[in-house]
């Protein structure tokens, strides 16, 4: 089991890890030693085992932001998911009732009602045309 050096806070430590995880530890190191660079540079010498702790603390809180942010996050990709999905429902629906409504032959009579209607402007038309005809004569 491979054992690595990191310096933390201007001290070192000697951490075994296994095989391979050698980057992830120094990169870890490295987050920690920022940490306690700034409670160092803030508060001044203290115990290793305190600097440790406080360094940490720093560390938790940054990542309890990182996952409540994280959370945010996924909520609103859910809602925007579900959103996407009603509209991709509604787009569907509105392109069944076009294709309805190509496939449905072409309607050629008029109702009625509509004919009736045409039938008597015309029939007014006609009496009005007559009315001034014999106006003329």
């Amino acid at each position: 089991m491979p054992e690595v050096t990191v310096l933390i806070g201007g001290r070192e430590f000697g951490v075994a890890c296994q095989p391979g995880e050698e980057p992830f530890l120094q990169s870890a190191a490295k987050m920690l030693d920022t940490e306690a660079t700034v409670i160092l540079g803030q508060i001044g010498r203290m115990p290793a085992d305190r600097m440790l702790l406080m360094a940490g603390l720093m560390l938790a809180d940054k990542t309890a932001s990182l996952e409540d942010d994280l959370r945010a996050l996924q909520a609103r990709y859910a809602a925007q998911e579900k959103a996407l999905a009603a509209s991709e429902e509604r787009l569907a629906d509105r392109a069944r009732r076009i294709a309805d409504l190509q496939e449905a032959s072409p309607r050629t009579e008029l109702p009625d009602r509509f004919t009736d209607g045409l039938a008597e402007l015309a029939a007014r038309a006609e009496a009005l045309a007559d009315e001034l005809d014999a106006r003329r004569r």
